[in-house]
């Protein structure tokens, strides 16, 4: 990661938790990922993971000089390749990609790690639903919908929605285990401690370097 994106990243981070130091259509689509598990969150934990996740408008990339904006037209096109037919389109692929990469370096994550981590969940299913129930892109699980947001489940298959709580959680269950990813990823999954799921993850995350 080049010292811009890092500055940008730490920058983005300042919203998050300051209180803790597509293709698809009408029908869900089975997924096999597993799912966080509910716990107790302290008040504080809850206020500012709420305030994390308020929905606001679609992302617009803007940036200081032409430089960086060109190192992001050059990641989306190289992007937009990768993904390929697992997207209908590619006003699809540019939607999903351009939100993606605003709620990950808003959250504080390696856009290649949150894409790695969809591949596996969902696979690029918008509509994805796991048999736990995990919903969508990167099969959020419903309570979290009661938790820290307004309690509507169904809007975690919006893609924005979606993206938002789950790059959330994942930065959440970092600052849990103290930059562990590997423990963090297994938290995410609800099997800590297991590697097949972290494994698969850093494996898929591979694909999505530039």
């Amino acid at each position: 990661m080049n010292a811009r994106r890092r500055q940008w990243l730490k920058q983005a981070t300042r919203w998050s938790l300051g209180g803790l130091a597509l293709a698809g259509g009408g029908l869900p689509l089975a997924a096999l990922a597993g799912a966080q598990k509910e716990e107790h969150l302290a008040d504080s934990v809850r206020t500012a993971l709420s305030a994390a996740v308020q929905a606001s408008a679609p992302p617009a990339p803007v940036f200081g000089d032409r430089k960086s904006e060109m190192e992001y037209q050059a990641w989306l096109a190289a992007m937009k390749r990768r993904l390929g037919a697992r997207m209908i389109d590619d006003f699809t692929r540019h939607e999903f990609l351009q939100t993606v990469w605003y709620e990950s370096a808003r959250a504080g994550l390696e856009v290649s790690l949150v894409l790695g981590l969809i591949q596996v969940e969902s696979n690029f299913r918008k509509f994805a639903i796991s048999a736990v129930g995990a919903r969508g892109l990167m099969q959020v699980m419903p309570f979290w919908a009661r938790v820290i947001g307004d309690g509507d489940a169904s809007k975690l298959f919006h893609q924005q929605t979606n993206l938002r709580f789950g790059c959330v959680i994942l930065r959440y269950y970092l600052q849990r285990e103290n930059g562990n990813l590997f423990y963090a990823l297994g938290r995410y999954n609800g099997s800590r401690g297991q590697a097949k799921y972290p494994n698969a993850v850093l494996g898929a995350q591979r694909n999505w370097l530039l």
